[in-house]
């Protein structure tokens, strides 16, 4: 004979599983990479910084310097969201 789970634990389940469904997806949101293409409007050599016609200004990461970018060049940025600034995965000159 099966027996029936009392109506509390069959709530407390619902709710834990509703309450991991909704961090899963609010922690996962801002992990996945976004792109964008513009020209560069400005390259801060000292903060490793680009700056695109859009107004969106890029943290460069180790491994890609500033000095190799230059203003007025047409780029594709990959880019992933970390503490709310714009972090640069991969960059290259766009057609």
């Amino acid at each position: 004979m099966r027996h029936k789970q009392p109506y509390k634990e069959l709530k407390m389940k619902k709710s834990i599983m509703a309450t991991a469904m909704v961090l899963a997806v609010a922690t996962s949101t801002g992990a996945f990479a976004k792109a964008t293409t513009g020209t560069i409007t400005s390259v801060d050599k000292n903060g490793d910084s680009i700056t695109l016609s859009d107004g969106q200004t890029f943290t460069l990461p180790e491994g890609i310097e500033a000095e190799t970018l230059k203003v007025g060049e047409k780029v594709s940025v990959t880019y992933t969201v970390k503490a709310g600034k714009l972090s640069v995965s991969s960059i290259h000159q766009a057609k």
